[in-house]
């Protein structure tokens, strides 16, 4: 269409050296060799131009042709290191993807005599995994789940978050009570804290809250040890309880001296019943006017006959509606529900998940 104008304008119009559009255009969407196929028609559309204008040899029309080859040429090199890179970034999405995999593995969808379900939403753009952690392990008789977030960002938090996640899938299957996997687990962070790696970085400021949950398949109770998290929910009959404890640990990595074990607090956990672990990234969320997100209450609403796989995901969405599509922290959402009729020997699958990313971490 240019070279048409052109030819077909006065002679004091040239429209000729707006055909550098055309291979600029192409680069934005296209590969380097459509970009160079592009650049290649413009220029011989500009030689067109010239030969129809009897100007061939004009000294303004050699300079235009001379400058429209060497910016397609710098076109067509920017194209070819874009899509280097957009390989590059793609190969190391994908090891990140396969990192996520190791560190927060998809929970079974069941376990036991327990429905499970999770939700995450890292708070970084591009993210899959962030400074919020969760696992889950079967014992000889029931389950046991955590739930935690790592103070910092960045890869340190998600070494932290990977390293009691790894200490915590190697003890909570061993015979010890849920006050004594809590001491364990807290060693191995602190031990942690104190290698030459982290002496004298962010050691003295590093700590993970956690919520240690331990389930038994034949009693209708849940024993819960808080460190310094946010209070799980239990959903029973309609109404949504706040299952706070008696007394919080203190979080670990503070490794404060204590004597003796903190004993669990135990609550009803009845068939029928949910749980809801979660992060304070979901009750901490804000909308564009600072007000906080109703968490509680959009439990409550939800949650009347819903599965916990449709539970996570309701609210997954509502919290990204309600903070206008990102997070300033990341969230994670784990429910629970004990089924009446699940036998303790039910096959696992694969967990109903809901994740989306957002690479920073923390919290």
């Amino acid at each position: 269409m240019i070279t048409i104008a052109d030819v077909l304008s006065p002679q004091d119009i040239h429209l000729g050296p707006l055909l550098v559009v055309a291979p600029a255009l192409t680069a934005s969407f296209g590969g380097p060799r459509l970009t160079a196929v592009v650049s290649g028609v413009a220029v011989l559309a500009l030689v067109t131009i010239s030969v129809v204008r009897n100007s061939v040899f004009n000294a303004n029309h050699e300079t235009q042709i001379a400058g429209l080859v060497i910016i397609s040429v710098f076109i067509v090199v920017f194209s070819w290191l874009r899509e280097r890179q957009m390989a590059e970034l793609r190969q190391v999405r994908s090891v990140a993807e396969a990192a996520q995999q190791v560190v927060l593995q998809p929970l079974p969808e069941r376990m036991g005599p327990l429905r499970v379900a999770v939700a995450y939403q890292a708070a970084a753009d591009h993210a899959r995994i962030g400074g919020d952690l969760y696992a889950a392990v079967r014992t000889r008789n029931g389950t046991r789940l955590l739930i935690g977030d790592v103070r910092g960002k960045g890869l340190m938090a998600v070494d932290d978050a990977g390293l009691l996640l790894s200490a915590f899938r190697s003890a909570a299957h061993r015979e010890l009570t849920l006050a004594a996997l809590q001491d364990d687990l807290e060693a191995t962070v602190c031990w942690s804290l104190e290698q030459p790696a982290r002496v004298g970085a962010d050691a003295d400021e590093s700590f993970i809250t956690t919520v240690l949950v331990d389930i038994p398949d034949g009693e209708p109770v849940v024993h819960v040890v808080n460190s310094g998290h946010p209070p799980p929910l239990r959903l029973h009959a309609g109404r949504v309880t706040l299952l706070s404890p008696h007394h919080y640990s203190p979080p670990m990595g503070l490794c404060l001296p204590h004597e003796g074990e903190m004993g669990p607090d135990t609550f009803r956990f009845e068939p029928g019943d949910m749980l809801l672990l979660h992060t304070d990234g979901a009750t901490e969320a804000r909308d564009a006017a600072g007000g906080f997100y109703p968490f509680t209450a959009r439990v409550a609403a939800f949650a009347d006959g819903a599965a916990p796989d449709r539970l996570v995901a309701r609210l997954r969405e509502d919290l990204l509606a309600h903070t206008g599509g990102a997070l300033g922290d990341d969230a994670a959402l784990v429910a629970v529900e004990r089924e009446p009729a699940a036998g303790p020997g039910a096959a696992p699958g694969r967990t109903r998940s809901v994740q989306q990313g957002a690479t920073g971490c923390g919290s």
